[in-house]
């Protein structure tokens, strides 16, 4: 397995984000996902497509935007179009017609993807995994950063991966919450591919070698993975 790294800019400074974007892409992470919260799907407030357009001539690695709003419907077009995301995770408790979103990002030219709360199990998401592109399994309730990883989604992971592999889908599996060097392991050993982490990233003095020891975390699973 090659680990897939996403970093989350929700622990940057909202300040200098052009410069923190930049040296997220000089640490060798492989895209960025923009946390995009409303207020009211989530209790937190954070990014507009405008913010997210001004960075994106900053560097040339891909965007992911992470929709934790109710109904993402009206904006997808800003989010792909303006804000230049290539991916957008939409949450299956947000949309009313779920295969209707992830049908219309995939006709914006983005690759859709769509999101799962701790509490909602994997079968809310089945019927629309042929106009999926990635799965993100969240490992913390979503909203905050800094949050403790849900061992407990592990199961779910596990699972998630073992429909894909069983029906020959082309998904990515992402995990997100709580993810770090003593965390990372158990994820992939659950049969996660791509990882999102921020905290991980960010808390320390050297970004690349953040990111350099946490790909390693994730490939000590050898192979082994957690029975779903």
């Amino acid at each position: 397995m090659t680990p897939t790294l996403v970093a989350s800019v929700l622990p940057a400074d909202f300040a200098e984000l052009g410069r923190d974007v930049a040296e997220i892409e000089r640490a060798g992470v492989d895209r960025i996902q923009w946390d995009v919260m409303d207020g009211r799907f989530v209790p937190n407030l954070t990014f507009g497509p405008d913010v997210i357009a001004a960075c994106r001539d900053r560097v040339t690695m891909g965007f992911e935007a992470h929709l934790m709003v109710e109904d993402p419907d009206p904006m997808l077009p800003r989010w792909v179009i303006e804000a230049g995301c290539e991916i957008v995770i939409v949450h299956a408790e947000a949309c009313r017609h779920l295969h209707r979103t992830l049908s219309s990002i995939r006709g914006l030219g983005a690759r859709a993807g769509v999101a799962l709360n701790p509490a909602t199990p994997l079968g809310a998401v089945l019927d629309v995994l042929d106009v999926t592109d990635l799965l993100l399994i969240m490992t913390v309730n979503p909203g905050f950063g800094g949050q403790r990883y849900l061992t407990s989604m592990e199961p779910k992971i596990a699972a998630a991966r073992a429909e894909i592999d069983r029906r020959g889908l082309d998904i990515e599996l992402e995990v997100d919450g709580g993810i770090g060097p003593g965390t990372i392991a158990a994820a992939a050993a659950a049969g996660a591919d791509v990882f999102c982490a921020g905290s991980a990233l960010f808390a320390g003095p050297n970004m690349t070698e953040a990111a350099h020891a946490l790909r390693a975390a994730a490939r000590e699973t050898n192979g082994r993975l957690v029975a779903p």
